[in-house]
């Protein structure tokens, strides 16, 4: 197993304890660890789900979202800038298929 795996597996399991601990069933925490994808995602829920403790499912599936909602849009973010900058040096140096004299 990688490190990526490894440290994927861990912080998943870290998620399920965090759920269970508030007395939902595993297979809420697996269905938040695969929505959540990243190992990075799954430490800002658990430290939500250890600090607010929330009642219900239903507040833990609306922080998931909340949490995937910003992922998605930091992802967009970067690709923007990404090609915004390939454009940039574009304009910047051309095409590369004009001849020089």
């Amino acid at each position: 197993m990688t490190t990526n795996q490894l440290l994927w597996t861990r912080t998943k399991n870290e998620l399920v304890r965090s759920v269970e601990r508030l007395g939902f069933p595993a297979e809420l925490g697996e269905a938040v660890a695969r929505h959540l994808g990243s190992p990075k995602a799954m430490e800002r829920m658990i430290s939500y789900l250890d600090y607010v403790k929330p009642k219900s499912e239903e507040l833990i599936v609306d922080e998931m979202l909340a949490i995937r909602s910003e992922v998605d849009a930091w992802k967009e973010k970067k690709a923007s800038e990404e090609a915004n900058s390939r454009y940039n040096e574009m304009l910047y140096y051309g095409l590369g298929t004009e001849e020089e004299p």
